[in-house]
């Protein structure tokens, strides 16, 4: 049964068996260690996307106040769903990184690492003495991503920052919505999401700027930029024309027909026609080839002018089919149209089932659990979910002792505060 999500507390002794991060693995990124120090999304989505492809993961957790994605969204029997998800292919550590205990343990831990991902607004590091100048005197290939809200410097950067400040910041709200509704912000982690890849995307080429110099270096990315790249030429359009794109709802503004239409049986697709050929067959299929031979239908930007039009050609059409008869009737004209899914459609979806898109993933405290696989399918050395997200703290004992940290030592830092 599914219950509210609840706040994570420090566990008891932890009965999950340990994963072995040093396995065989024919992962790309085999080998490569990373510290995870970040919470809710996008440095630890980057994290885990490394994780995904074979890097030693190790999730650093304050003792008492757990990463906010366990207690985030609907949980089952007491545990988060949505960490079970952030959380896949990390080892789990507790650590107070302001005490001096956990300061040292750090700068122990970044002499053996590869790269460490953090969150914390700028200046919150040093404060602790655990800036680049510690980290990199530590350990110079050091790779330290910093991901926030606004970047490292300048008038915003000491601001909270969250995705949802840099959907609204970058223009992607304001063109989001209905031409006569609000701007309309996205019900999930957008700009996080995008901020993740971008991330992981910088973690990797520092990486390999490494191999040319031997030194690491800093990753500065502020939420904010991604986003505002993944929106198109905005910025050119405006600096060239003055043009200000507008809210246009489920139509473009450079191609036509392209929106959502309703079915004879309450069902809703999709239909693009980017391309000349593509717009052509859809006017055939629906019984208006004459609109085709309009001097205007010769481009996107014709086509979107007369959208009024084609949207009551292609949805009067629509409306007289069923989904499977309309969806046939496309793939026979070779035209791109696509059933407007919710997410009970994506599990049963055939299309995803080949791809193993969502995959089961065995878990000890859940049992088998289904979850999006790694991003992509490499042919040579694939990535794999290897165990999803761990108790709170169930490997820190594991992986000081790794660091060489007897039993006693280990149960003096517990004791201070530091674990």
């Amino acid at each position: 049964m599914t219950t509210a999500a609840t706040p994570a507390t420090t566990p008891g002794p932890d009965t999950t068996p340990a994963p072995d991060p040093t396995a065989p693995s024919p992962a790309p990124l085999a080998g490569l260690r990373v510290l995870d120090l970040a919470t809710l999304f996008a440095g630890p989505l980057a994290a885990t996307m490394l994780g995904d492809f074979g890097a030693d993961v190790i999730k650093i957790e304050h003792p008492t106040r757990p990463d906010p994605s366990r207690g985030h969204g609907p949980a089952k029997d007491g545990v988060g769903l949505w960490w079970k998800l952030l959380g896949r292919n990390k080892r789990t550590v507790t650590l107070d990184l302001s005490t001096p205990g956990g300061r040292d343990l750090l700068l122990r831990m970044a002499a053996g690492a590869d790269v460490v991902i953090e969150n914390f607004r700028p200046g919150t590091l040093e404060k602790w003495g655990l800036g680049w100048e510690e980290l990199s005197t530590a350990n110079p290939r050091l790779v330290l991503a910093r991901v926030t809200g606004f970047g490292q410097f300048g008038p915003y950067s000491h601001r909270p920052g969250f995705g949802t400040l840099a959907e609204a910041m970058s223009g992607f709200a304001a063109i989001t919505g209905e031409p006569d509704g609000p701007p309309t912000l996205p019900p999930f982690g957008l700009a996080d999401s995008i901020a993740a890849l971008a991330t992981a995307y910088a973690v990797m080429t520092a990486l390999t700027g490494r191999q040319a110099t031997g030194r690491g270096q800093v990753v500065d990315l502020a939420i904010i930029e991604p986003i505002l790249t993944v929106l198109g030429p905005q910025p050119l359009w405006y600096d060239q024309l003055g043009y200000v794109q507008p809210r246009t709802g489920n139509r473009s503004r450079n191609n036509a027909p392209r929106n959502t239409y309703r079915t004879a049986d309450g069902s809703w697709l999709a239909v693009s026609t980017s391309a000349q050929s593509i717009a052509e067959r859809v006017m055939r299929l629906v019984g208006r080839p004459e609109l085709a031979a309009e001097p205007w239908f010769a481009t996107g930007g014709g086509r979107a002018e007369h959208a009024d039009v084609l949207d009551d050609a292609v949805g009067g059409w629509i409306a007289r089919h069923t989904r499977d008869e309309a969806m046939a009737a496309f793939e026979k004209a070779e035209a791109a149209i696509a059933p407007v899914y919710d997410i009970r459609d994506v599990m049963e979806d055939p299309q995803y089932r080949a791809l193993d898109t969502v995959t089961e993933v065995p878990d000890p405290e859940l049992g088998p659990l289904r979850m999006q696989n790694v991003l992509f399918r490499l042919s040579e050395t694939p990535g794999s979910i290897r165990w999803a997200g761990r108790p709170h703290g169930a490997d820190t004992d594991a992986v000081l002792a790794d660091l060489g940290l007897s039993a006693p030592e280990i149960a003096a830092l517990r004791s201070e505060g530091a674990l």
